[in-house]
């Protein structure tokens, strides 16, 4: 009797989950495009007449990297990598917004970061002393945290909150991603106002 509940239990679960996920519209490339998993993206920021896409960063020459953005506006290929998100959702390919997903680098081109011999997985890093803000950096694939990505106003927001993927975390510390410039570099952090981006299909 027991497992016929359960059994039951975890059915309606499945079906719930696979609602949600039809019910959570795709979010879109630059060319209005569903983004799919398995397909490389680069994430630009909204203005990008002002700034480049996202990095991997190293200002104390030391591992692991962390995530920035390019002070550059031109988006220059052989310096930017890619980026592929994976759905935390079994066997889901689509790309949803407010949906948990892995994000990681994926064309590494620096001779720095191969040496460096580290996982190019998106993580949220401890909150620092000084600015209070949390940095996102990579390495340690086991340590990877998952992100989901929502509509904005004119474009789309990166936010750090686990759903699916984190249930029994209680209430998270949820965060959205903006740009905090420190040193003339500029570092990718939660708990600050948030940056809009877009994703182009390479």
């Amino acid at each position: 009797m027991i497992s016929t509940i359960a059994s039951v239990s975890f059915s309606l679960w499945l079906i719930s989950m696979a609602i949600g996920a039809v019910a959570q519209p795709p979010v879109l490339d630059t060319n209005g495009e569903q983004l799919e998993s398995g397909r490389e993206y680069y994430i630009l920021g909204r203005a990008t007449h002002v700034t480049g896409g996202l990095t991997m960063i190293n200002p104390n020459n030391t591992c692991p990297f962390y995530v920035g953005q390019l002070a550059i506006a031109p988006i220059a290929p052989e310096s930017v990598p890619t980026i592929m998100f994976q759905p935390y959702a079994f066997g889901e390919t689509i790309i949803r917004e407010s949906r948990d997903l892995s994000v990681k680098f994926q064309t590494i081109r620096s001779q720095a970061v191969i040496r460096c011999t580290q996982s190019p997985a998106w993580r949220v890093g401890k909150d620092d002393p000084v600015t209070r803000r949390r940095f996102i950096m990579t390495g340690n694939e086991s340590e990877a945290d998952f992100f989901a990505i929502e509509r904005s106003r004119d474009g789309y927001n990166l936010l750090w909150c686990p759903t699916e993927s984190c249930r029994a975390c209680g209430r998270p510390k949820c965060g959205y991603a903006g740009i905090l410039t420190k040193d003339e570099t500029r570092f990718l952090v939660l708990d600050g106002p948030a940056l809009s981006f877009r994703f182009l299909k390479v």
